[in-house]
């Protein structure tokens, strides 16, 4: 006697939901490793070595997706925004690790915690889109967490504060952008990235060069696998799942950032730091929970860094 079991589509949806969920938390973990090696490695090389560095190890990994997919890298869809998007994406990643020379890891992912409410603000000022008050105030209460999470220590104020605001800023230029390239292939997103950092890493890393040891060039190494490896879980998570189901979980890096910067560095955040973290973190879910209410999902990119 057989029992034949049916498996309803539901069933199914609800699979692909959980396992959609299941690659945005682990490509969020991943990200997070590779800032943290990121960090580990500025405190001994330049900005620029670990750009380039890190764009080589990526590049050579994905060489084969590359082959594959050229056909699409002959027919760019609007160039000029690609090219402007590759000056966000380097100036973005450029500025997050130059920030963690000098801020602790979870007070910079803070600042990209504001990514979500910088895109709403933008895409009413640049793309015209009606934001109602409901969604203002949330952007205001994002800023003022901002503000809460800037205030306790003094060197937020300086430059490194500001750097890691502006990588924040460029990356929610990025978004923005990335809204507009849909039709692009995520092979070409992603590679068109790590051009960007490989060119200016390559100018760059000449300056204070510092001949790596066997050991720091797997850490180079692992942080571009890392990069592409979670990169590609995140285009895989979106595949499976509504972005409204995956997109909220992008928040949990401030945990992973609070943790590896207390494990690896020694750092310990402060109450104003992780206050103004929650409050950053509940405006934007808030706005993202208005945008889907709205019919207007908004696209994950991946994690900064």
């Amino acid at each position: 006697m057989f029992i034949v079991t049916r498996i309803s589509p539901l069933s199914d949806e609800h699979s692909s939901r959980l396992a959609g969920i299941g690659l945005m938390l682990l490509a969020v973990f991943v990200f997070s490793c590779g800032d943290a090696i990121g960090k580990l490695i500025v405190s001994t090389y330049s900005v620029g070595q670990l750009l380039w560095l890190r764009a080589c190890a990526a590049l050579l990994l994905l060489a084969p997706m590359i082959w594959r997919n050229k056909e699409h890298f002959a027919k760019l869809e609007r160039p000029r925004l690609q090219f402007v998007r590759v000056v966000l994406s380097t100036t973005e990643v450029a500025s997050f690790f130059l920030a963690t020379v000098y801020l602790p890891l979870a007070d910079v992912v803070t600042y990209y915690l504001a990514c979500p409410i910088f895109v709403t603000a933008l895409s009413a000022i640049a793309l015209r889109e009606q934001v109602g008050w409901r969604r203002w105030s949330a952007i205001l209460v994002g800023f003022a967490g901002v503000l809460i999470a800037l205030a306790p220590s003094v060197q937020s104020f300086s430059w490194p504060g500001l750097i890691a605001l502006c990588g924040s800023l460029s990356f929610a230029g990025l978004m923005l952008i990335t809204r507009q390239l849909r039709r692009t292939p995520d092979v070409v997103i992603v590679t068109s990235q790590f051009v960007g950092t490989f060119l200016l890493g390559a100018v760059l890393a000449p300056i204070g060069w510092v001949t790596p040891t066997p050991r720091s060039l797997l850490l180079f190494v692992a942080a571009g696998m890392i990069s592409v490896c979670a990169l590609l879980c995140v285009s895989r998570s979106l595949k499976l799942a509504p972005a409204s189901a995956v997109v909220p979980y992008q928040y949990s890096q401030i945990f992973w950032a609070v943790i590896f910067g207390f494990v690896v560095f020694g750092d310990v955040p402060s109450l104003a730091t992780l206050a103004g973290a929650a409050i950053i973190t509940a405006a934007g879910l808030y706005i993202f929970l208005r945008e889907r209410k709205l019919g207007r999902e908004e696209p994950a990119v991946g994690t900064p860094g």
